[in-house]
């Protein structure tokens, strides 16, 4: 019986070209990182990785379900999303 090699997702994370490039990381370096971080259920480490992580299920959650669900105050919602993601991605950024 042939043994199938173990395949890990690490293996099939997209590089980054900024990082590749030019020796500096971008403003979604850590992400991909991170999102691997929930799925193993290291919620801690994810947010550690990249902070914006939860805004930005929550921002994407919404988005896909305004045609489901009526939020009231659905853009002030959405733009007060944006505008922290905006600010904890570029934080970040420059805080590394």
């Amino acid at each position: 019986m042939p043994v199938l090699p173990i395949l890990h997702i690490e293996d099939y994370m997209l590089p980054c070209l900024t990082r590749q490039l030019l020796g500096v990381e971008c403003f979604g370096c850590g992400l991909q990182r991170a999102v691997l971080l929930l799925f193993q259920g290291e919620f801690v480490a994810a947010f550690q990785m990249y902070p914006a992580i939860y805004s930005l299920i929550l921002l994407f959650a919404l988005i896909f379900t305004r045609n489901l669900i009526r939020i009231p105050y659905y853009s002030k919602i959405i733009y007060i999303l944006v505008v922290s993601n905006l600010a904890l991605i570029v934080g970040n950024y420059f805080l590394n």
